[in-house]
């Protein structure tokens, strides 16, 4: 088989895996309202700071005004910014503007494809008491569908 024809494949393959995640029959305000709760249950009381090494492992918009910032794979931090930021849904990448490495509420600021949105609060994730929930739920589903099939 030719490297061009596993190409169209994979391509293939891409398009049907993207295809059936838009019909996945749970609509896509419900999904993002069910991201932003998942997120916010977890969510610690605000703090007026956080340090990292100028770097992020991950960004996850979760609503017009917030986003989830990954410090390292288990630590994440939900930061709410003030309004205007319309395109803080749509943007491809952020930066965060920080201080000797530490980013603080009321100061620094989320900055997402030309907007410069100042950070109104910043609350800690337990995400990784969240990724343990989720499989839980995940593994409690998969055996209700075992006993019931």
């Amino acid at each position: 088989m030719s490297w061009s024809t596993s190409c169209r494949r994979c391509a293939w393959l891409l398009v049907a895996a993207a295809l059936l995640a838009s019909c996945s029959g749970i609509p896509l305000k419900q999904r993002e309202a069910a991201e932003r709760s998942r997120f916010e249950a977890y969510a610690g009381k605000p703090v007026d700071h956080f340090t990292w090494l100028t770097h992020y492992d991950g960004w996850e918009p979760i609503s017009h005004y917030q986003l989830v910032v990954w410090t390292d794979i288990n630590q994440a931090y939900l930061i709410r910014v003030f309004p205007p930021c319309t395109d803080l849904m749509f943007a491809r990448r952020i930066g965060l503007t920080s201080t000797a490495d530490t980013v603080y509420a009321h100061f620094d600021a989320v900055r997402a494809d030309g907007w410069r949105c100042q950070i109104d609060t910043i609350q800690p994730v337990d995400y990784l008491k969240m990724k343990r929930d989720l499989r839980q739920q995940q593994q409690a589903a998969k055996e209700a569908r075992k006993s019931g099939a």
